[in-house]
C-alpha cells in the first residue's frame, strides 16, 4: 500500500493502481472518454490530463500508477487548462447533431463539453465527414460523431474474442470500420453501443424512437439464459424502447447478450395475441374470456371423462416464471393428472427413476472465470450461453478449457484440447478420462478403452487445478444418454476434486425443478408421463409459452400428436406460427417484461422481478390466467391476488439433487448427431423479433417475426 495525496484528500491506496482507479474509489471525479474499467488502457483520448506534483507536464490518469507520497491535482489551473484543450481539440470535427442524436442526453462528450468546452469555436475550417457503414441490423453507425475512442475495438478484441472492429487510417484521417466491409456478427455485439461515449454507436431498432430523460427504467431479469442476467427495461407510454444491462458484477458484470438485449422487440409485433381466440370448423373467432375459459372448461372436462385424467397432458416453456409453472403443475395434478414436464430439449428421462436432479451449476457464475481447469462436454456455450462463454474466456488466461463435441465449434476463447467425436462416443470418451483418474467402477471400466495421452492431459489438468470444473451444456442435454453423462461428469469431479453442473436450456429449469413442473412429485418415484410420453400418448393438452413443433427435440412427432389430439388449448403470447394449426383455444398472456415473477438461475440463485409494462390488448399475466382458469373449473387453492403470494406458497424448496447416482451398466446410444438450435430459435419471443432474425445467425427462423 502506498501513501497519496488527490485534490488534498489524503488517500491509502494499493501500489500499481492507477491514479484514476484511486480517484474513482474514493468519490473523486477525472474526466474520461478512452477509459472503461472493464477494458485495457488505451490513453489515447487525453481528456483525463491531472497535474502531478514535480511533473512538468500533466500526466493521464488512467495510465500513470500512484506511488508513495504522489500528490495529485485533477482540478488545479494547470489541469483544467490541459482538459479543456482536449475538449477543444474532440470538438473540433463532431458535428453539431445533439438535437437529433439518439445519444443525447445520455452523451459522455455532451456532459464533458458543458463542463470543460468553451460557447464559441476558434475553429472554422470545413469539419471532417466520414462516411458511414452498414454493420448489421442491429448497430447503426454514425461515425463521422467518433472521437476515435477506441472502445468498441478494444471490446471486441478483449471481452468478446471477435476482432470485427478495428482502427483504419492514420491522423485526421483514422476511422473505425470493419476490415473487409462486413457485418458485426458477435452474439454480444451490442454492449459496444452501451461502451460508446458519444452518438457514433446506437441502437438501430430503437433508432429515433425516443429521448432519453422520456424514458422510465425498471429492473428486471432476462429471460433467454439460465444465468440470469440483470437487465433495465427501458419504456414510454406503456412501450419498451430497448433493453440495457444492469451491473451486477457476480453475474453478467455490465454485459448482455443481443438475443436478451433486442428479443423485446416481439412484445410488440404485430402477431401479438391480444384477446381469446376459439376455433370453429376449422375458423378462428376473437371471443372474450369468460366464453374462451367457458370452452376450455368444457372440453377438458369431456376428454377427462371419457379417457380418464390420464389422458390430460402439460407442456411449458422452460422460461416460464416458477410462479406459473407453479400454477400449472398444481391445476393439472387437481384435475388428477401427473402428465406435466417442461423439459422439451431432452430426449433420455431415465433419471425420473430414481428421482430428480436440477441442471444446476455446484458454483457461481462469477467463478467461471477463475477456473483452472475446465471440461466442457456437448456444449456450444457461445451460441446457447454467450454471457457465461465471455467468463469462460476470461478464465483461459490463466487456466485451461478442454471441450468434448459432436463438432468443432468456433469458440471465442482458445481450448487446451479439444476431442470432436460422434455423440453416440461421448460416453467412451469420459470413461476414458475417468479411468485415466483411477476409476474402477465396472460400469464405467465397461465403457472405457484404453486411454490416450489425450485423455491422460485432461484428467491431470482437473485434478491438478485447485479450482476445476466439469460442465454439460444444452447439446449434452438432449443427448440420448443425458442421466449417464451426468452420472460420468458427477464422477469425473469426484475423482480429480472437480465441481460439476450444466449450463441448461431456458431461463428457468432450476425454478421449474423447485415449482414441480415435472412428472415427478416431490422426490417420489415418477408417476407421471415426461415430455416424449405426453405427445406420444396424451389426448388433451395445456400449452404454456411454447410451441412443441420448434422448441421439442420431438418436434414433428408433437406437431402430428397435436394436430390428432382431442383438445388443445395454448396459452400464448403470439397468434401465428403452428398453435393455429393445432390449438383449438388460445388464450392471451403477458411476455416477460408484461408479468412479475421468479427466475432461478443456473445456479440457484432466485431472482424476482416486476412486469415494466401492462400487457397488450386483453392479454394477462400466465399467472393470472391459471388462477381464474382452476376457479372455473372449480378447484381448490387458486384465490392468489400477486405472485408474492404463490411464492409463499411455494416456500423455501430446496432445489432438487441427487444424493446417489445409479450405475448405467447398459447404455443404448446409437445417435451420431444430437439436435441443436440456433442462438436466435431458442423460444417464441426471440423468434419473433424482428432485427434478430434480419442476423445472419438468425436465419434458422425467419418468417415468424
Amino acid at each position: 500500500m502506498v501513501n497519496i495525496e488527490i485534490d488534498g484528500k489524503k488517500i491509502e491506496a494499493e501500489a500499481g493502481s492507477m491514479i484514476i482507479e484511486v480517484a474513482d474509489a474514493n468519490g473523486v471525479y477525472i474526466p474520461r472518454f478512452c477509459y472503461h474499467k472493464k477494458l485495457s488502457v488505451a490513453a489515447n483520448c487525453r481528456m483525463c490530463l491531472v497535474e502531478v506534483a514535480n511533473v512538468p507536464k500533466p500526466v493521464p490518469a488512467c495510465a500513470t500508477p500512484v506511488a508513495d507520497g504522489m500528490i495529485v491535482k485533477t482540478k488545479s489551473p494547470l489541469a483544467r487548462a490541459a482538459q479543456k484543450a482536449v475538449m477543444e481539440f474532440l470538438l473540433i470535427n463532431h458535428p453539431l447533431d445533439c438535437p437529433i442524436c439518439d445519444q443525447g442526453g445520455e452523451c459522455e462528450l455532451q456532459d464533458l463539453a458543458l463542463g470543460y468546452g468553451e460557447d464559441v469555436s476558434r475553429y472554422t475550417e470545413r469539419k471532417r465527414v466520414v462516411r458511414d457503414k452498414d454493420i448489421g441490423p442491429l448497430i447503426e453507425t454514425e461515425l463521422t460523431r467518433c472521437i476515435h475512442c477506441t472502445r468498441c475495438v478494444r471490446f471486441g478484441t478483449e471481452i468478446a474474442g471477435m476482432r470485427e472492429l478495428g482502427m483504419l487510417g492514420r491522423g485526421e484521417y483514422s476511422e473505425i470500420g470493419t476490415f473487409v466491409e462486413k457485418s458485426v456478427e458477435s452474439e454480444v455485439s451490442g454492449n459496444i453501443i452501451d461502451l460508446c461515449p458519444v452518438g457514433a454507436l446506437t441502437a438501430k431498432p430503437s433508432r429515433y424512437q425516443a429521448r432519453p430523460w422520456e424514458l422510465n427504467a425498471h429492473k428486471s431479469v432476462a429471460a433467454h439464459d439460465c444465468l440470469g442476467s440483470n437487465i433495465e427495461i427501458h419504456t414510454r407510454r406503456g412501450r419498451v424502447i430497448r433493453v440495457v444491462p444492469a451491473e451486477n458484477e457476480s453475474i453478467n458484470e455490465v454485459w448482455l447478450s443481443d438475443r436478451d438485449r433486442f428479443s423485446y422487440e416481439a412484445i410488440h409485433s404485430p402477431h401479438r395475441l391480444q384477446a381469446p381466440m376459439i376455433k370453429e370448423n376449422g375458423a378462428w373467432t376473437t371471443v372474450d374470456w369468460h366464453t374462451a375459459l367457458s370452452k376450455v372448461v368444457g372440453r377438458l372436462n369431456e376428454v377427462l371423462s371419457a379417457n380418464g385424467a390420464d389422458a390430460l397432458g402439460a407442456l411449458a416453456s422452460p422460461s416460464s416464471t416458477t410462479e406459473e409453472l407453479y400454477l400449472l403443475q398444481k391445476l393439472v395434478r387437481a384435475l388428477g393428472s401427473h402428465n406435466i414436464d417442461h423439459r422439451l430439449h431432452q430426449t433420455d428421462f431415465s433419471l425420473d427413476s430414481v428421482g430428480l436432479h436440477a441442471p444446476a451449476l455446484e458454483f457461481g457464475v462469477d467463478t467461471l472465470e477463475r477456473l483452472d481447469a475446465t471440461l466442457l462436454v456437448g456444449s456450444n456455450i457461445r451460441v446457447e450461453q454467450p454471457i457465461a462463454a465471455l467468463r469462460l474466456r476470461k478464465a483461459t488466461r490463466n487456466g485451461q478449457v478442454f471441450a468434448l463435441n459432436q463438432e468443432d465449434y468456433p469458440f471465442n476463447f482458445k481450448l487446451a484440447g479439444k476431442r470432436i467425436v460422434s455423440s453416440k462416443d461421448w460416453l467412451a470418451e469420459l470413461a476414458n478420462i475417468a479411468m485415466a483418474l483411477g476409476s474402477d467402477k465396472p460400469w464405467i471400466t465397461a465403457l472405457a478403452g484404453t486411454p490416450t495421452a489425450e485423455h491422460q492431459s485432461i484428467a491431470d489438468a482437473l485434478r491438478a487445478g485447485e479450482n476445476s470444473a466439469v460442465i454439460l451444456g444444452g447439446v449434452a442435454q438432449s443427448h440420448p444418454a443425458f442421466a449417464a453423462l451426468m452420472a460420468m461428469a458427477k464422477e469425473i469431479a469426484s475423482l480429480s476434486g472437480a465441481q460439476w453442473g450444466v449450463l441448461s436450456h431456458g431461463a428457468n429449469a432450476v425454478g421449474a425443478h423447485v415449482a414441480g413442473a415435472l412428472p415427478i412429485s416431490g422426490n417420489e418415484q415418477a408417476i407421471g408421463k415426461n415430455a416424449k410420453q405426453i405427445i406420444d400418448q396424451c389426448r388433451a393438452f395445456i400449452l404454456l409459452g411454447c410451441e412443441p413443433g420448434r422448441d421439442s427435440v420431438f418436434g414433428e412427432q408433437a406437431v402430428t400428436a397435436l394436430k390428432n389430439a382431442d383438445f388443445v388449448v395454448a396459452l400464448s403470447a403470439f397468434a401465428n406460427g403452428e398453435l393455429r394449426d393445432y390449438a383449438d383455444v388460445l388464450l392471451p398472456i403477458g411476455t416477460w417484461a408484461e408479468t412479475s415473477g421468479t427466475y432461478y438461475n443456473a445456479c440457484g440463485q432466485r431472482q424476482t422481478f416486476q412486469g415494466a409494462i401492462p400487457p397488450v390488448g386483453e392479454a394477462r399475466p400466465a399467472w393470472k390466467v391459471l388462477r381464474v382458469l382452476g376457479n372455473f373449473m372449480e378447484l381448490e387453492g387458486f384465490d392468489y391476488t400477486s405472485t408474492e403470494e404463490i411464492m409463499a406458497e411455494l416456500g423455501e424448496r430446496a432445489i432438487p439433487k441427487l444424493s446417489t447416482w445409479p450405475t448405467f451398466e447398459s447404455v443404448d446410444c446409437t445417435v451420431d448427431t444430437v439436435k441443436e438450435w440456433s442462438i436466435y430459435d431458442t423460444d417464441m419471443i426471440v423468434r419473433r423479433a424482428k432485427s434478430l432474425q434480419m442476423t445472419t445467425a438468425g436465419e434458422a427462423s425467419r418468417g415468424l417475426e
